[in-house]
């Protein structure tokens, strides 16, 4: 018998978009109330590729972000083929750059800046690796021959392989892993190497995709997966391997863009993101294991101190909006109109 309540170490969010202007301020709420601390991802327009910016991003955020709340941003740097050595250590001294990310060129959202080979950021690599400074990577090859649902697994066994294998003392999170190939590579690599799951991904497998239709609410990069990928990625988020962790990937858009003529990929999951997760785990049978992955492999791994408070889920149903009013529009959230089982009350 499932207990009424459920009450866990307050935990944090290690990928995150938040936006910018007034969609951030729409938006960074509802990651506020829940997590400690975010990892927040830079691909803006224009990217995140200084510290100066990151800097001037993490101000946007404090102001935006409710008065009462003890939320704090966790900045990170957009990757480009350019990427100075100089940078890297300006980030790893800031103390609020917590990693650099690796967008490949075209993998999703504002990723025109991103990396065009992985050679090209070495003398980068090299820096992170040196100075302490994680790298976050999207794990997708963009080759326009490769197929969207093999994208994961071609990156992970090319260019992520690689990676590991030539810096070896480099921090390394493989971002949103949706394939059992990555979560087999992760587990099996060294201790500092690991990855985050999203909510949807543990969710859904790719047929919800077109449950009745196309479900552009559903679309996320990387896409979901066939439902033995799901299954691997329950195992390994609620296995009790401290190398996976949350990152629940939310990515807020405005309907008009979802639904359009060329969507966007996205899911906003911060709405309902620790109850999204606690479905999967309970529905797995592991719900006593929620808290280690989401509160404490996180910090554990980045070399954090876990959070010190806690947040209170009550067994109890509840039906998701079917949108949110954002930016004088309207989001369309993750599971909108879905009953769900388990509601945030502290």
């Amino acid at each position: 018998m499932t207990a009424s309540t459920l009450t866990i170490t307050r935990p944090d969010d290690w990928h995150v978009h938040l936006r910018d202007e007034a969609l951030l301020r729409s938006v960074v709420g509802a990651t506020a109330r829940v997590f400690g601390r975010a990892v927040v991802m830079p691909n803006l327009d224009p990217p995140i590729t200084t510290v100066a910016a990151a800097a001037a991003y993490r101000e946007r955020i404090a102001v935006a972000t409710p008065p009462d709340s003890r939320f704090a941003p966790l900045l990170t740097l957009y990757l480009t083929d350019n990427t100075p050595a100089e940078e890297i250590v300006a980030a790893r001294k800031s103390g609020f750059v917590i990693g650099a990310k690796y967008y490949p060129a075209g993998a999703t959202t504002t990723s025109d800046s991103g990396v065009t080979a992985h050679d090209r950021v070495y003398p980068a690599l090299e820096a992170m690796e040196k100075h302490g400074l994680p790298l976050l990577i999207h794990g997708e090859a963009t080759a326009s021959e490769v197929d969207v649902f093999d994208r994961e697994r071609v990156f992970v066994e090319g260019s992520l392989a690689r990676i590991v294998r030539d810096f070896p003392a480099l921090k390394v999170v493989l971002e949103h892993v949706t394939t059992h190939e990555g979560a087999e590579f992760v587990a099996a690599a060294p201790a500092h190497v690991g990855a985050t799951i999203t909510p949807q991904h543990l969710s859904y497998s790719r047929n919800a995709l077109f449950a009745g239709g196309i479900r552009p609410h559903r679309y996320c990069l990387p896409v979901l997966k066939r439902e033995s990928h799901r299954q691997a990625l329950i195992q390994a988020a609620t296995g009790g391997n401290p190398k996976f962790f949350l990152g629940t990937d939310s990515a807020p858009h405005l309907r008009r863009a979802k639904e359009s003529a060329c969507g966007c990929a996205g899911c906003y999951t911060a709405h309902a993101a620790l109850e999204l997760y606690a479905e999967a785990f309970e529905a797995a049978g592991a719900l006593e294991r929620l808290e280690a992955f989401a509160s404490f492999h996180g910090p554990d791994f980045y070399g954090l101190p876990r959070n010190t408070d806690t947040v209170t889920l009550a067994h109890e149903t509840w039906t998701v909006p079917d949108e949110y009013a954002a930016a004088d529009e309207v989001i369309v959230p993750f599971n909108a109109g879905a009953t769900m089982r388990w509601r945030l009350v502290v």
